[in-house]
């Protein structure tokens, strides 16, 4: 019975070091955030915009990539980023942004009869 009018003070004394120990973490933790978007590294920063990407191999990804004034198509690899090609012309920034819609595709039922009777030697009224 000695023993636990001790151990109640020390535990008090433990709970309270691990709560200034958490609380310095989550303070750091809101500084670092903080400091981060501040130098433009955050959310805020839309200067350069991941538009779409795609995996076509283990490690390997083809992007596109808003940079001001141009999309640019990236291939990545584990340790490589080569440029595959740059669009600059507005008319086709806007479409690949998709401010522009595309032309309707045909659909595939009526592909398929047009070139079935183009096949048998019919006219299709297209």
């Amino acid at each position: 019975m000695n023993g636990y009018p001790e151990m109640l003070p020390s535990l008090l004394q433990m709970l309270a070091s691990l709560a200034v120990v958490l609380g310095g973490l989550l303070l750091t933790l809101w500084f670092f955030k903080r400091f981060a978007q501040s130098r433009g590294g955050g959310a805020g920063n839309r200067l350069i915009r991941l538009l779409a990407s795609s995996t076509i191999g283990l490690k390997k990804t083809i992007s596109l990539v808003e940079v001001p004034g141009a999309i640019l198509i990236l291939g990545l690899s584990g340790d490589r980023i080569s440029l595959l090609s740059r669009i600059e012309d507005p008319e086709t920034m806007r479409k690949v942004r998709g401010e522009v819609p595309l032309k309707s595709s045909v659909p595939f039922a009526e592909q398929l009869q047009f070139f079935s009777a183009r096949l048998r030697g019919r006219p299709h009224g297209r």
